[in-house]
């Protein structure tokens, strides 16, 4: 399924309901959590928003987010606002001239410090009933057992052999794994939230006709009242990183369903690959010797695809440098969101892809993988 979206697109429907209708339970472990009266008048729009069970279940979780940069710092920001019970930073990297200008929790005097320990002060004062840590190892020498006590993982700024190891491993175990990155004036955002993923929907609710209504078919028909609602279960199913990357287009399905395919996840091909081939994402720095690379790889990738090779224009090598602050707060903003939804289990989450193309100031979700 496939749905356009402006950038505004999604703030609407936050809407205050009172008194909120009675949730169904949906199993996860969290609904022991106690909210303090404290916490209660901290999270009370939030509470009205999406019911207490759902940020009971917020409460008792603990998210581990991989990358301070940019986009990282607006996940973070996100995510301790919502109100989540912990929330580790994990980021080797050191604070350079470059990163200060997306990554708003460093301050501009710690250049030269680890981006995950410049964070940490800024990051914690948001909110201080979130626990907040700060790990300053390279994520690649973390043992398996480090990813298995988080009840939700979002990768920033990782190689995707590292997206795809981590992915596997926490899906065996119903670890809810999130992927983001933001390349100039593009984004995107992958979600694995397992093979059976339980959440419940407000829906309005469908009033029946009286039994003695006499004013003919029309008033028999059910009709919907504006002032109530209900909650209806649902169920959405997820495959692996790896089989959202290597889908066969080279079968009958995926050629019909090429046209209506967002180039953004070619796109996302191309500069995976090539944050694999150097260690890093285009520099700005580099910019002539990057954008020959960047046309290489993309030769390349379509041709390992099987697809024409102007399926993706030059276009986007002008436009895909650095990491631009307002495509980091959207794209941001959707990824903390789903993050939030998720380990909540209220509303629909986007599944599996979200790709955001500043340019055009829109955004679109798409499904990749076997169905």
């Amino acid at each position: 399924m496939k749905v356009n979206m402006s950038i505004m697109s999604h703030h609407k429907g936050w809407r205050k309901i009172i008194p909120f209708p009675a949730e169904p339970k949906c199993p996860i472990g969290k609904e022991d959590t106690v909210i303090s009266e404290e916490e209660a008048a901290q999270y009370d729009r939030q509470i009205r928003l999406w019911g207490l069970d759902a940020q009971k279940r917020l409460r008792g979780s603990r998210v581990l987010l991989a990358g301070l940069g940019g986009l990282g710092a607006e996940v973070a920001k996100n995510l301790i606002l919502a109100g989540v019970k912990g929330l580790t930073l994990l980021d080797h990297e050191q604070v350079t001239e470059e990163s200060c200008r997306a990554q708003f929790l460093v301050p501009v005097t710690s250049q030269g410090q680890n981006r995950a320990r410049a964070s940490l002060e800024r990051a914690q004062n948001l909110n201080p009933m979130v626990e907040v840590h700060a790990d300053a190892d390279k994520i690649e020498d973390k043992p398996d057992e480090f990813f298995l006590q988080f009840d939700a993982v979002c990768l920033t700024g990782c190689s995707r052999d590292l997206m795809v190891r981590v992915d596997q491993l926490c899906s065996q175990r119903n670890i809810k794994v999130f992927c983001g990155d933001v390349y100039g004036y593009y984004g995107y955002m992958f979600c694995n939230l397992g093979k059976e993923h339980n959440y419940v929907e407000e829906k309005p609710k469908l009033v029946k006709p009286s039994a003695d209504s006499s004013d003919g078919p029309e008033a028999k028909k059910a009709k919907v009242d504006p002032n109530e609602t209900t909650m209806v279960k649902k169920t959405s199913s997820f495959c692996s990183l790896k089989e959202a990357l290597e889908v066969d287009w080279t079968s009958e399905k995926a050629k019909a369903a090429l046209k209506k395919t967002p180039v953004d996840y070619f796109l996302l091909h191309v500069l995976l690959k090539f944050r694999t081939d150097k260690g890093r994402d285009p520099d700005p720095q580099a910019f002539p010797e990057d954008s020959k690379l960047l046309k290489q790889i993309r030769d390349d990738v379509l041709e390992t695809l099987s697809l024409r090779g102007d399926l993706l224009s030059d276009d986007f090598i002008s436009f895909c440098f650095s990491e631009m602050s307002p495509v980091c707060a959207v794209v941001g903003g959707v990824l903390g969101q789903e993050i939030v939804k998720a380990l909540s289990q209220r509303d629909a989450p986007h599944r599996n892809f979200f790709f955001f193309d500043g340019r055009k100031g829109n955004g679109v979700v798409d499904f990749f993988g076997p169905n």
